[in-house]
């Protein structure tokens, strides 16, 4: 789902009909990360369940094929990637310890890019390619630690903490935790917004996260986790969504004032604790329009907001939008690029 230029042409639904898009490439290497395989291929196969039919294909290939073990010593049967031969709708490079060490991924991403087919390099193998590219010309991510450790070695201006960037029609991504998002994204399209939610359901997503949210990084860049009472606070605030209670009800529980509790949501949150429990209850009620099929009526009353009338004002003054057209909405949007 989402917005894609035209170098990142997927080939998605026209005129209603299902997309062309079908077959993926999972590109390992020796010392490959399993849980990023694992998550693709649990991902592809949660959809054809969904859809009913074998909508997502996909293949293994790599630049040493027969039995590859990945860093967990999992072994998997690939396929040799003869370079600009049988290429895939999609490509996924998968990170791992060897990753960097060969360029055959890349040069066949370099086959992909050229035909403007997408291709996705988590983690490690995101990290290879900023190294190799030196200065990409469009934005650019990989796993938080080596974005801090690509920082320190050379100038990338356009490195980001994003879960994924697209540049050129290279998807460079986070990987690790974040990948059964990616591949959700990415064949969202073909999918109508139940479906979205209802596999995102199955595969235990609490909440699916966008490309362009940033990644959890040090403990230290979270200063709530440091402060008991704002945690506990939020706590409250998250348990209490469909029955709000009044603030003063709020810091008695938490055997605060009133003006403490404001002074340290403003030094977390630059918020008061009103505005910021409001806006937790309007999020949810987005978050249910979207990605269910909750009545309106029903979804004002989960979130504590008093008739349908006052969450739609809540909603579009928070998002631009009523509730209303955000489900008439056909497509559910993950990926911003």
């Amino acid at each position: 789902m989402g917005r894609y230029g035209t170098k990142f042409n997927m080939n998605l639904a026209v005129a209603g009909k299902p997309s062309t898009l079908r077959s993926f490439e999972l590109f390992v290497s020796a010392g490959f990360c399993d849980f990023e395989l694992s998550s693709v291929t649990r991902t592809l196969t949660l959809a054809n369940e969904l859809c009913g039919t074998a909508r997502f294909t996909w293949r293994i290939v790599s630049d040493t094929p027969g039995l590859t073990k990945s860093r967990s010593d999992m072994i998997v049967r690939s396929e040799l990637a003869v370079p600009d031969h049988l290429l895939s709708d999609v490509m996924i490079v998968v990170g791992g310890t060897n990753t960097a060490r060969s360029d055959e991924w890349l040069k066949r991403a370099r086959a992909m890019q050229r035909k403007a087919r997408p291709v996705a390099l988590l983690s490690d193998a995101a990290t290879a390619y900023i190294k190799a590219t030196h200065a990409p010309a469009g934005k650019v991510t990989t796993h938080w630690r080596d974005v801090e450790m690509l920082s320190e070695e050379g100038y990338h201006p356009n490195l980001t903490h994003c879960f994924s960037e697209n540049s050129d029609g290279i998807v460079t991504a986070a990987g690790a935790g974040a990948t059964a998002e990616l591949i959700l994204g990415l064949i969202a399209p073909m999918l109508d917004g139940p479906q979205v939610a209802e596999l995102g359901n199955r595969l235990l997503i609490h909440t699916i996260r966008k490309s362009d949210a940033e990644q959890p990084k040090n403990l230290a860049d979270n200063a709530a986790l440091f402060d008991g009472q704002v945690t506990q606070a939020i706590r409250i605030m998250e348990s209490t969504l469909a029955d709000p209670i009044p603030i003063s009800e709020l810091v008695r529980d938490l055997r605060l004032s009133t003006r403490q509790l404001e002074r340290n949501f403003r030094e977390v949150f630059d918020d008061t604790p009103a505005r910021f429990y409001k806006r937790l209850r309007t999020r949810r009620a987005k978050d249910l329009v979207e990605e269910t099929l909750m009545p309106l009526t029903e979804i004002s009353v989960a979130t504590g907001f008093g008739s349908l009338a006052t969450m739609a004002n809540a909603v579009k003054e928070e998002f631009g939008q009523t509730p209303s057209k955000l489900r008439a909405r056909r497509r559910v949007k993950i990926l911003k690029h």
